[in-house]
């Protein structure tokens, strides 16, 4: 019994669009309500700009852009997930946070397969709680390299 409560982990659950979305909650330093930012130049559309977090620069990403996910609407739930992720702190602009969820790894099934049609390298699985499915995204995968070299050349040009 307690090998399987060690295995267990907590889980933060956001939305975009109907979709839920789920990450691990260590990586969360906090959640803010959303506010204007400061617009770089010359940045890809995903990353919506930069925020003065008790005096770091912070670069906050739209994660319904960057996921391609219906209409963009900024309203009174929509929330910045201030992440540390690989060693940064990063926002991410999400439509709401619902809950915080535990989760063992029995309870995460593994990710469809999709070939080249999508990329699920993010996706760690699908979480399933009774009725709700629930993405399991691996955020380190997430905001990877790729994306992280993209905002170290969005800031350095606008510096």
């Amino acid at each position: 019994m307690a090998e399987a409560d060690a295995q267990r982990r907590e889980f933060l659950v956001f939305t975009l669009g109907q979709e839920e979305y789920g990450i691990d909650i260590l990586k969360v330093q906090e959640i803010r309500g959303y506010d204007a930012v400061t617009r770089l130049a010359k940045s890809p559309d995903f990353i919506k700009g930069v925020i003065n977090l008790r005096g770091h620069i912070v670069p906050i990403i739209d994660m319904r852009i960057k996921f391609g996910v219906g209409n963009i609407v900024y309203n009174d739930f929509t929330v910045v997930i201030i992440l540390n992720v690989l060693g940064r702190t990063v926002g991410m602009v999400v439509d709401g946070v619902s809950d915080v969820i535990e989760l063992s790894g029995d309870d995460i099934k593994p990710a469809p397969e999709f070939g080249s049609i999508m990329d699920t390298a993010y996706i760690q699985g699908l979480g399933a709680i009774g009725e709700r499915m629930i993405i399991m995204v691996d955020i380190e995968k997430l905001m990877s390299s790729q994306e992280m070299a993209l905002m170290d050349t969005a800031l350095a040009a606008n510096v």
